[in-house]
């Protein structure tokens, strides 16, 4: 609730700014907070969502209601950057619209720079401690933010020193030039974040954990080998299957208390995660050679 507050607070103050100042640079800004608004509604809703216990249609639970929110959000980062991308070209090639960079407007990016530096460590803090892709995804997005920001107050700068020296008049257009700046910031978050939602959603591996949990549990005194491990996450669930190889005599119970020891192994390297694991008798020996003929 507290990111969709200050969420608002930011896309009220950039629009009103960005209209009165006729600058593209902010009120690019104004449209990147106003999708950082719905994002962070619909990251609240997916958070809710995700944290659903499992039940008979979901034995897994909802977690990729997580993944789902974090793919609306690139879709609509990526239909943003084609309007700011659009009207930045359009200016640069033969509007010529006057940008008043005042006071009021560096004020309202400084702003907006103080308080994404605060809501991207906090969310950070929040995304490690729960594990959420779409708290996480939230949190590098504002973190970008700080970029994009200063990238727009540049171009302020370069619109200031335009009307105190007239004989650098072309600097007037360093606002649509930072506007394209912003596009292509998006561009970049939006495809991070595409990638790994694709990634999510598609059930793949964290790299190096598969290996890992092999080699920790065959260093297991019982354990003859360690095979067939799978690895996916759902929201803040890991899942985790894996294959022993077990001496065929060993008894039941000795069976069942190193399957719970290997549970443990894996919990250690993701906490929380869910271990089936699967035990396998050695192969029985070979038939001795056929008795010879009397």
């Amino acid at each position: 609730m507290n990111s969709v507050f200050w969420a608002c607070l930011l896309t009220g103050g950039k629009l009103v700014v960005g209209i009165l100042s006729g600058s593209l640079g902010i009120l690019a800004e104004a449209a990147h907070s106003g999708l950082d608004l719905v994002a962070a509604l619909v990251t609240l809703i997916a958070v809710r969502a995700a944290s659903k216990p499992a039940d008979r249609g979901h034995a897994y639970g909802h977690g990729k209601v997580e993944n789902l929110s974090a793919m609306v959000e690139t879709l609509l980062l990526l239909g943003t950057c084609a309007w700011i991308s659009y009207e930045s070209i359009h200016r640069l090639a033969s509007a010529h619209v006057r940008v008043d960079a005042s006071i009021w407007a560096f004020a309202v990016m400084i702003g907006s720079i103080l308080i994404d530096v605060s809501r991207s460590r906090m969310l950070y803090r929040v995304a490690k401690k729960h594990r959420s892709q779409a708290l996480e995804a939230d949190a590098l997005h504002f973190s970008t933010d700080v970029w994009s920001s200063s990238v727009v107050i540049f171009g302020l700068i370069g619109v200031r020193i335009a009307e105190a020296y007239p004989s650098l008049a072309f600097l007037e257009r360093t606002d649509a030039v930072a506007a394209l700046c912003v596009a292509a910031i998006i561009v970049v978050v939006s495809g991070r974040l595409g990638i790994r939602t694709v990634e999510g959603l598609l059930d793949a591996s964290p790299v190096g954990v598969a290996d890992l949990i092999k080699s920790r549990v065959e260093a297991l005194d019982e354990v003859i080998d360690c095979h067939a491990v799978r690895v996916r996450h759902s929201g803040p669930h890991f899942f985790v299957d894996l294959h022993i190889t077990l001496d065929r005599d060993l008894p039941l119970h000795v069976v069942h208390d190193l399957t719970e020891t290997v549970e443990r192994v894996v919990e250690d390297i993701l906490a929380g995660a869910d271990v089936t694991v699967h035990p396998e008798p050695t192969l029985p020996p070979t038939a001795g050679a056929e008795s010879a003929p009397q």
